[in-house]
């Protein structure tokens, strides 16, 4: 087995988000070379918004986000790269597969430009090839509500890195589920991850996941960077 390409990740941005009732401005820099790292802080840290600007969901105001050398976005060299250009893989929480598409449907999706839906029996190569790596095979043809939990993280993620990406960003991946599943779920992704080799970004407010997978661990808060370290013993541990 080859060994897996750690991520090298730059980020230094800032944005301010208003409402009527609160102001909040994320506000964050650090780096990474590691191929798992994870972002643990609890909700309304600051998170979800880093790695939807990673992702190109979110526009900061200022600043610069790099990976693997790769320019992502620069305000002042005016860059900004669609997600789409960016070469990550963003799987939501609750996965976001399309209600009205089969599993094979939604693992093709995003192999076409624009918003034309993949037939119900077309199969392309790359499309089986996901489908037998995830053992999908046999659910292929039914829609996300005949699915199990697990089924359904796995076509998520079938869709993710259907088109080879460089990093796999996971969005508090297991925080809906039962006790039970989430520690079948958890296991299930160690293993998977270990064959596909693939780098992630995680964030999380569960000290279970980074224990698990944080290689390496950055604390935020209020919108910053608390603290870093190589693994999860350097942070505290934090409940639910």
């Amino acid at each position: 087995m080859s060994p897996m390409n750690p991520i090298k990740l730059a980020v230094e941005i800032r944005t301010t988000l208003k409402s009527e009732k609160r102001e909040f401005t994320l506000d964050v820099s650090f780096s990474s070379g590691s191929d798992s790292l994870v972002i643990y802080g609890p909700s309304g840290a600051g998170k979800s918004l880093t790695l939807q600007a990673i992702a190109g969901l979110l526009t900061p105001d200022s600043g610069s986000i790099q990976l693997n050398g790769k320019v992502l976005f620069d305000s002042s060299r005016r860059i900004n790269l669609a997600p789409q250009a960016r070469k990550t893989a963003f799987l939501f929480q609750n996965y976001a597969l399309f209600p009205h598409l089969n599993v094979q449907q939604n693992i093709g999706f995003g192999l076409r430009a624009g918003w034309f839906n993949p037939g119900k029996h077309l199969l392309e190569e790359h499309v089986a090839y996901w489908l037998q790596v995830f053992e999908l095979e046999a659910v292929a043809r039914q829609y996300p509500h005949q699915l199990s939990g697990g089924q359904q993280q796995r076509t998520a993620l079938a869709r993710a890195l259907v088109n080879d990406p460089q990093a796999l960003l996971l969005d508090e991946p297991f925080a809906a589920l039962d006790p039970n599943l989430r520690d079948k779920m958890r296991h299930e992704l160690i293993e998977l991850r270990s064959r596909l080799r693939i780098p992630l970004i995680m964030i999380t407010h569960d000290s279970e996941d980074v224990r698990l997978f944080g290689d390496e661990v950055l604390e935020i808060r209020d919108g910053r960077i608390q603290a870093s370290g190589g693994s999860s013993a350097t942070l505290p541990a934090q409940s639910e």
